[in-house]
């Protein structure tokens, strides 16, 4: 067996999940999910033209009225988007809905009571469409227990350049208050960059920080965001 102190971390590893003495407990992980919408392809096109309408009516380029000065050179509409009268965005929200629901009682099946029913609400919901240079500075979500952002178009965004992605935070604000040759596991840890697709959707929950990177292109970079709480029926 090799010695606990050995500077071969392999080593060191293996000895950990070998020895019958020393458990590994994750603690406080954050569950973030990432699938697509099934029904993109079909809608796409129409929830474009929804926005674009809207977008023609507003008065304001945040018309959410919502941290306007963390945002820049993007059209945000108010916070109804998935509750209008149009058959495409309905289709989107019972979607959106159920896949919440769907993660939901994954998630809390071993806290809910036997047997227990709930329901997913879409309570705030808006688009946010990026022109060139346009970011959304980091933040969370109150008011309600998971999120989502769904990618209608990405535009020129690219994960390789970091152009136009969303990044997440490492919610553990104290983790690198003091870094040693100890803690080097967690320093490259701090942030989450996702490789933004047309069609895929991210959930996660809703206290998870979290920031649109500015975005340089031609053409717009389109997403609908959503919060969403689960009670019991």
């Amino acid at each position: 067996m090799p010695h606990p102190y050995s500077t071969d971390t392999r080593m060191q590893k293996d000895y950990i999940t070998d020895s019958p003495d020393i458990e590994a407990i994750e603690l406080w992980n954050s569950q973030c999910f990432i699938t697509e919408n099934p029904y993109h392809t079909m809608l796409q096109e129409a929830l474009r033209n929804s926005i674009y309408d809207d977008i023609g009516e507003l008065n304001a380029t945040v018309q959410s009225e919502v941290a306007v000065t963390a945002k820049a050179n993007l059209a945000e509409s108010e916070l109804d988007f998935l509750d209008r009268d149009n058959a495409d965005i309905q289709t989107l929200n019972v979607f959106l809905s159920d896949l919440i629901n769907t993660i939901a009682a994954d998630v809390n099946q071993p806290f809910w009571p036997e047997d227990a029913e709930a329901y997913a609400t879409i309570v705030e919901s808006w688009y946010h469409v990026t022109r060139n240079g346009g970011y959304h500075d980091a933040h969370s979500h109150p008011n309600c227990s998971w999120c989502g952002i769904y990618y209608l178009d990405i535009g020129d965004s690219d994960f390789t350049r970091r152009n136009g992605l969303n990044r997440f935070y490492d919610p553990r604000v104290n983790a690198d208050h003091y870094l040693d040759a100890g803690s080097q596991y967690l320093n490259g840890t701090g942030i989450w960059d996702i490789e933004p697709k047309d069609g895929q959707i991210v959930i996660f929950p809703s206290y998870l920080k979290h920031s649109a990177l500015p975005y340089f292109g031609d053409k717009d970079r389109i997403v609908i965001a959503f919060n969403a709480r689960v009670d019991f029926v």
